[in-house]
């Protein structure tokens, strides 16, 4: 029982951790340029997410064989939460109306589940290492996965970099929606491994971000008041982005 307390304990502690760049967004200078930069990192964080859960992915679907390159079953798994994810979202938003522009709160909201679910499968795979008892591992897989869930906290706040008063318990609901996941999955991944079920997990969380993605770029390069505000604002979001994109990078190396 102790080993599983503290399996828990460790896992809460990677997924809620997500929390601490809450300082950083909540901060009164995250306006502004700074606004621009972080909401441009958080781009380029979401990109590089979908750059390594792909990577995570590829070797599940490798066939051993020479008959295929890929496992058909597998593909499947993950291809089919991917479209049905990407394609629940447009669903829901033309539901919504699409005259209606996305809310701050909307677009946090679908960021913070399309975590959610690449977190739920980071916890199958802490959950299955700790159950194979792979020490070393694991200890590579927090680190890595811990570090990486602090990252994940701007783009679900992106949505309100640009303003004044942030919802503080807003954005810490939509934080515990990207972050308990973690947990869930751990225990889940701790009882029963399936690469199937990560595949569909991994699957719908690129589905989630790959869709989200899209109206955040183009929020990014919404032209401002005069044309060389607008080109100075164009400079800030390719920097934000390659910054984002290094630092997913980075952390994921390290």
């Amino acid at each position: 029982m102790l080993g599983f307390l503290e399996f828990l304990l460790l896992t809460a502690v990677m997924g809620l951790s997500i929390f601490l760049s809450l300082p950083v967004i909540l901060h009164p200078r995250s306006q502004g340029r700074v606004g621009v930069l972080l909401n441009a990192a958080a781009i380029g964080i979401l990109l590089f997410l979908l750059a390594d859960i792909f990577g995570n992915v590829a070797p599940l679907i490798a066939s051993s064989t020479t008959a295929f390159l890929t496992v058909p079953s597998r593909d499947l798994a993950f291809a089919i939460p991917f479209v049905v994810a990407f394609h629940l979202l447009v669903a829901i938003d033309d539901s919504r109306g699409r005259s209606r522009p996305s809310t701050p709160a909307w677009t946090a909201l679908v960021v913070a589940l399309g975590m959610g679910l690449q977190n739920f499968s980071e916890g199958l795979v802490f959950g299955s290492a700790w159950a194979a008892g792979a020490l070393g591992l694991l200890a590579v897989v927090f680190t890595g996965f811990l570090l990486q869930n602090i990252t994940e906290g701007f783009p679900i706040a992106a949505p309100y970099l640009g303003v004044e008063q942030k919802p503080i318990g807003v954005l810490s609901t939509l934080f515990l929606v990207g972050g308990l996941p973690t947990i869930v999955g751990g225990v889940l991944g701790f009882f029963y491994n399936s690469a199937t079920l990560e595949l569909a997990f991994d699957g719908a969380a690129m589905g989630a971000i790959a869709y989200v993605l899209l109206p955040m770029v183009k929020g990014a390069f919404r032209p401002a008041d005069t044309p060389d505000k607008t080109a100075q604002r164009q400079r800030i979001v390719y920097f934000g982005v390659l910054v984002g994109f290094v630092l997913g990078f980075v952390v994921n190396a390290v």
